[in-house]
């Protein structure tokens, strides 16, 4: 340690090499008793920069604080937007009222719609529409559970009981995502009569129903390939039509309204004619089969009100309607009648039909 003392005792000499060594200004010209002073100086100022790099200097602003502080701030955030993220993924998966934002939906639907379509005797093709309100009272009704839920089809075979009812036997569950409205399927049970259920699956037991579908029951021996888009049922609307169970008086409205909107067009055409043949495919025998349906059609006033025979018509937007109806072995009549928009106004044409149908004996040939 430098002190006056330990400085006054050397010689000028010395003092004068130290205060070279030690870097002090001027040290040649200097006297013993200002390189001393000199020395001195400088050993106090070495002793301040030694306490003050030991010494941890507190910031005047608080900006380094500050900074750690926003740094960790920023990356808690970060990652609680990531899990929200992930968490409104996962809800957005769930929620099949999703399907109607697709870039090729126009509309929200308003009600809730379930059909199945048979492609052929393999492949089957669900199509859906699902609201918002459905979706939000099946989370409602699922409660805490509804994040293990999972929105599936479910495809259930239709069998007699031996009386007048039926009851539905569930096959298997085929797990679907928002932002689709179209699932194909492989027929599980070839030849079975089926029908669909769309809903939110918790677990093995729990089912909230949405809606059901048609039934129908493939034929077995069909050679038709699976198209996988609504073209080919627009081609031959009539025959897909059919072969989904659209004879059958007891099958429900759905089926018929969505394969027009799809098809743009009425399935009441003369092209059921085409029926017979398609669906006996396969058949070695000889088999011959003639029926007739009888096909109402028409143009209306924007904005009229047209019904053939007491039921209501779909008017399209161009103002033409369509409507095939049975055509049973007798005479029936059927009035059509047409009301304006505020219904001052009504009119009516009267058709009067009748079939006869009579089958000739067979006639066969000797071979040659």
């Amino acid at each position: 340690m430098i002190t006056a003392a330990s400085l006054n005792a050397q010689k000028s000499k010395e003092l004068a090499q130290l205060a070279k060594k030690r870097g002090v200004t001027g040290w040649h010209s200097m006297n013993k008793g200002d390189l001393v002073k000199a020395l001195l100086q400088v050993a106090r100022n070495k002793r301040r920069q030694s306490v003050a790099k030991k010494t941890p200097q507190r910031p005047a602003t608080g900006r380094a604080t500050t900074s750690k502080a926003a740094k960790a701030v920023a990356s808690e955030s970060t990652i609680a937007l990531k899990l929200r993220q992930e968490r409104q993924q996962q809800e957005n998966l769930k929620n099949l009222a999703l399907a109607s934002q697709v870039p090729n939906a126009t509309n929200a639907p308003t009600k809730d719609r379930l059909i199945v379509i048979v492609r052929d005797s393999f492949w089957l093709q669900a199509y859906w529409e699902i609201t918002k309100a459905s979706v939000d009272r099946a989370r409602v009704a699922i409660g805490t559970h509804w994040h293990l839920a999972k929105p599936v089809l479910r495809i259930m075979q239709v069998v007699s009981d031996g009386r007048t009812s039926s009851i539905e036997r569930q096959l298997q569950d085929i797990e679907i995502h928002s932002g689709v409205s179209n699932w194909y399927f492989q027929n599980p049970t070839p030849g079975a009569t089926l029908r669909l259920a769309v809903g939110y699956a918790v677990g093995q037991d729990k089912f909230h129903l949405i809606a059901k579908s048609n039934e129908v029951t493939p034929a077995q021996n069909s050679k038709n390939q699976r198209d996988e888009n609504w073209t080919d049922i627009t081609n031959d609307v009539e025959r897909y039509f059919a072969l989904s169970g659209g004879l059958d008086e007891s099958v429900t409205a759905e089926l018929q309204q969505v394969m027009e909107e799809k098809s743009q067009q009425s399935v009441y055409t003369p092209a059921f004619e085409r029926l017979g043949t398609a669906l006996n495919i396969g058949d070695e025998k000889f088999h011959f089969q003639v029926d007739a349906h009888l096909v109402v059609h028409g143009s209306a006033a924007d904005g009229a009100s047209v019904s053939v025979g007491g039921q209501p018509v779909k008017i399209k937007t161009d103002g033409t309607f369509a409507i095939r109806m049975k055509m049973p072995e007798r005479r029936q009549v059927l009035p059509v009648v047409a009301a304006n928009r505020n219904g001052t106004q009504r009119r009516t044409t009267v058709l009067a039909i009748e079939r006869n149908t009579k089958v000739m004996d067979p006639v066969a040939t000797e071979p040659g």
